[in-house]
């Protein structure tokens, strides 16, 4: 069996990942054809990566452009550590402010635990000048796990 394939994780351990892991890096394209990167809070729902920035930022700009980005997850300290996910996605901006609030809660709910009134009413005042990002794989994704190889190896 090739490194690559011992390395690769199943759709099981790729779910479980992106649910333990919090900021996904996003690169889009730039106007000028450079890539563009940009950390962002996440959730996934129903197996889709999802986000949200303010609807004036340059990746969303870019997204405007050319709607393909490309995510990437990693952890792990030392080489045979690391582990990751990469997923090439076409992107759909939505901007319906009760779609964006929805989502915005989700995020809130993901990363600050309970949602309070408050933090609602804070996240429907956010989500006027924000999109909500679907990030739609296209193609499978590839990943990488070096734990899965034995002591030693490097």
């Amino acid at each position: 069996m090739s490194r690559r394939a011992q390395i690769t994780m199943t759709e099981a351990e790729v779910s479980a990942f992106l649910d333990e892991q919090r900021t996904v890096t996003c690169a889009t394209l730039g106007p000028d054809g450079w890539p563009h990167l940009a950390p962002l809070w996440y959730v996934v729902r129903d197996g889709t990566v999802w986000a949200w920035t303010y609807a004036a930022s340059q990746k969303v700009r870019n997204l405007e452009r050319d709607p393909r980005a490309t995510l990437q997850v990693e952890a792990g300290d030392t080489y045979d550590q690391l582990r990751g996910v990469a997923l090439r996605c076409r992107v759909v901006l939505h901007r319906d402010p009760a779609a964006v609030a929805g989502l915005g809660g989700d995020i809130f709910g993901r990363y600050h635990g309970v949602l309070t009134a408050e933090t609602m009413a804070m996240v429907r005042k956010q989500a006027a000048k924000r999109v909500a990002l679907e990030f739609t794989q296209d193609g499978p994704p590839a990943t990488w796990d070096h734990r899965k190889l034995a002591a030693g190896v490097y």
